[in-house]
């Protein structure tokens, strides 16, 4: 497996980019981490072992040459919970943060985009789901070298969840099932999501443009990535979309699970 170094992450400061980051570094990868200012706190122990910066993916002006010199960006902002009453529609959470990111990788000359999407599961919100796939294609219209990953909801082992959402898991894992539809939404832990997206990262001989649960799953393996976030970590609401919804609440979580 021939490797890249040098991945830029946009989301730092929330569990799943600290996730991203912890895998990135397992995989010996040098880990760049975009976060709002003001959040360089919740890095904790990841402060010591990545570049860090302050940026806000609605900002183009602040993602400015932040990407240069880096082999890939993964884009890990977005969120299931839109508030319209404050302006923020699906859209802006998870259109405008992608397209903002992806321009950013063409003013500064990053080719290779790795976009987190989402699966399309029947629990899933169909504005949620729009928002994401024009996402998907402004990427590719822009001529990126672009990996979607079209997660499916994600969930931090040992903490509880809805029963569903557990048989869910675990049908979805089991053949037949896995190898039909039901291995594409199927939820899955954290820990191996960012593993196997920190590979197809950083393997440059991965050609896809489109992952799966049951792509990611294969590619993750059984372990979990050691140093993960602490998913105890205080939430602020104000100011920019990223306090208020995107970067806070782990990336795929159901507003029930967001609100336990």
């Amino acid at each position: 497996m021939r490797k890249s170094r040098g991945v830029l992450v946009t989301g730092g400061s929330s569990l799943l980019g600290q996730n991203i980051a912890a895998a990135l570094l397992a995989e010996g990868s040098q880990v760049s981490l975009l976060a709002p200012a003001g959040r360089e706190s919740r890095l904790g122990p990841l402060a010591q072992q990545v570049r860090w910066s302050h940026a806000d993916v609605w900002s183009p002006g602040s993602l400015r040459g932040q990407a240069r010199n880096h082999a890939a960006v993964i884009h890990a902002v977005g969120s299931l919970v839109a508030d319209p009453s404050r302006g923020l529609s699906y859209d802006r959470l998870n259109f405008v943060s992608a397209r903002n990111v992806a321009n950013m990788c063409v003013s500064d000359g990053v080719q290779r985009m790795i976009l987190v999407s989402a699966a399309n599961a029947p629990w899933m919100n169909r504005a949620y789901i729009r928002s994401k796939r024009r996402a998907e294609a402004y990427i590719q219209r822009l001529g990126l070298d672009a990996q979607i990953i079209r997660a499916p909801l994600l969930y931090v082992p040992g903490e509880s969840r809805p029963l569903f959402y557990r048989a869910a898991s675990l049908l979805g894992g089991l053949p037949p099932l896995a190898w039909l539809f039901a291995g594409r939404m199927a939820p899955m832990p954290m820990d191996r999501f960012a593993r196997a997206l920190a590979r197809i990262a950083l393997d440059e001989t991965q050609t896809a443009g489109l992952y799966y649960a049951r792509d990611l799953r294969r590619m993750a393996g059984p372990a979990s990535v050691a140093g993960a976030a602490d998913p105890a970590m205080p939430i602020d609401d104000s100011g920019s979309p990223a306090d208020a919804l995107a970067e806070e609440a782990p990336f795929g979580w159901t507003p029930l699970d967001e609100q336990a």
